[in-house]
């Protein structure tokens, strides 16, 4: 079996060949890259979804897109400053716990918003809730997915 290609012969009556690529090592797979892509998707649209449909004015709105997006950035910020102070590539301690600090924020000022919110009913603070936390934790699994596939591809 070669590392490029591997011939599988169909047990039906013809001998159908099909090649399958195998991946490069630490590389996600491509089920699991789509579902990333997918729960990003489908938290955000959703999110943004709602946020459309929801009686609110249009500054309450505007908050929490703006914490939607600030949350993202921060995710994502965090989850590189982590791997790479992991992988022994220099990261300030500044950089560092700014990123942190920017992820609480980010997640308090989403729960201080809608345990304040009177005019939302608890349904939609939860659906706002699980939004924004499936929003962040796909974040994080796209990127960490793009840096793995990015990382497989230069060991070549």
């Amino acid at each position: 079996m070669s590392n490029d290609n591997e011939v599988v012969l169909d047990k039906g009556k013809r001998n159908d060949l099909k090649v399958k690529e195998e991946r490069k090592e630490g590389e996600p797979t491509l089920a699991f890259i789509g579902a990333s892509w997918a729960a990003l998707l489908v938290g955000v649209t959703s999110y943004l979804i709602g946020l459309f449909n929801a009686n609110m004015q249009l500054n309450e709105k505007g908050y929490y897109f703006a914490v939607l997006v600030f949350g993202l950035y921060s995710a994502i910020s965090l989850q590189k400053a982590v791997r790479d102070k992991d992988e022994g590539i220099p990261v300030t301690n500044i950089y560092y716990g700014i990123s942190w600090f920017a992820l609480i924020v980010s997640i308090s000022l989403m729960a201080i918003g809608l345990y304040n919110a009177g005019s939302i009913v608890l349904s939609e603070k939860g659906f706002y809730g699980m939004a924004f936390v499936l929003s962040l934790f796909a974040a994080i699994t796209v990127q960490k997915n793009i840096r793995d596939t990015q990382r497989a591809r230069e060991k070549d």
